[in-house]
């Protein structure tokens, strides 16, 4: 196959709107590429991080149909999670699982690829797992299952490796909480009825993850901090409520039903520099999933850069021969 060195030309969608999921919430929807085409569902991170036009980039428009939706409380679904007045206890790992579901089921899809990174490679496998005959293929970058062991590392292990970037970050929560679980610490604040309390609770979370990133010259090693003032409450808020919560998933609970995704085409982009998500994940996932191809790619951190974009669009259109020989037999 010739190597794809390029994203896709930007594109726009052709085809939006609101779907109601219960409990007052509505979660946005929007399509792009081919109507005709390979129905993909691509599953943006955070949680909470919304959806990114540069997403829909990876995949062929001309035999791709692209879908995209905000999971609860960010991006354009609403009620937003940046309002200090609206629950988060409609928002957990089965109600975005069920969200996909009732949204494939919105569009008349039967079957669907699945494509996505960090936290979304967490909420896809949960997806795949429950519904496994709805899945034809899945594309993950930046493997992550959302384990005790992996929120530990990134907010207080990885912090043997910036040490004065993390002391800065635990000195962000209250003395007598900065040798406990600092998620559950900034959860805290972030739900603070205290509006400046919020504020710096969600700029301190965000330099905390800029720094994991800094060393990305090739990603987008400002990435967190960069989001409007809206977004970086609801995104800080949503990922602490989950990782204080570790998702909801119980221990080992991806990994350990892995062999159900058997058969189903997969492959797995990691950068060998994430400091995020380190490679012991993305190896632990394809060891335990039976076909799984996993492509380390050198010198790559968590937020990618060209080289990942390059591995993503060709996985994508390797994907897409093996879904439409896969389609054909049937």
């Amino acid at each position: 196959m010739t190597r794809l060195s390029r994203l896709h030309p930007p594109l726009s969608p052709h085809e939006q709107g609101f779907l109601g999921v219960g409990c007052g919430q509505r979660i946005f929807w929007q399509i792009s590429g081919n109507p005709l085409g390979i129905p993909v569902l691509v599953v943006h991170g955070g949680p909470g991080s919304g959806s990114s036009a540069g997403a829909r980039r990876f995949f062929d428009p001309s035999c791709y149909r692209i879908i995209q939706v905000d999971q609860r409380g960010c991006g354009r679904s609403e009620p937003h999670a940046s309002d200090a007045g609206v629950s988060l206890a409609v928002n957990t790992t089965d109600h975005l699982v069920s969200d996909m579901e009732a949204l494939r089921e919105h569009l008349r899809i039967e079957r669907w690829m699945l494509a996505g990174g960090s936290w979304g490679s967490t909420l896809i496998l949960a997806y795949a797992q429950a519904h496994l005959r709805r899945v034809s293929a899945i594309l993950l970058m930046g493997v992550t299952t959302t384990t005790r062991d992996e929120i530990e590392w990134l907010y207080r292990g990885v912090g043997r490796l910036l040490p004065a970037q993390w002391e800065a970050f635990r000195d962000g929560v209250p003395e007598g909480q900065r040798d406990g679980d600092l998620v559950i610490a900034y959860h805290r604040l972030i739900e603070s009825a205290d509006e400046t309390a919020r504020q710096a609770a969600a700029r301190g979370w965000c330099a905390w993850e800029d720094a994991v990133i800094a060393h990305e010259v090739d990603g987008a090693p400002g990435a967190y901090s960069a989001r409007p003032d809206r977004d970086t409450l609801a995104f800080v808020r949503i990922c602490t409520h989950y990782f204080a919560h570790d998702a909801w998933l119980a221990p080992g609970q991806l990994l350990d039903n892995m062999r159900v995704l058997y058969g189903i085409p997969a492959v797995l982009l990691h950068g060998a520099l994430d400091l995020a998500a380190p490679l012991r994940t993305a190896w632990s996932v394809a060891q335990a999933w039976p076909g799984a191809d996993l492509r380390v790619l050198r010198g790559i951190g968590h937020t990618g850069g060209a080289r990942m974009h390059e591995a993503a669009v060709e996985a994508a259109a390797e994907l897409a021969l093996l879904v439409g020989d896969s389609a054909a037999r049937r």
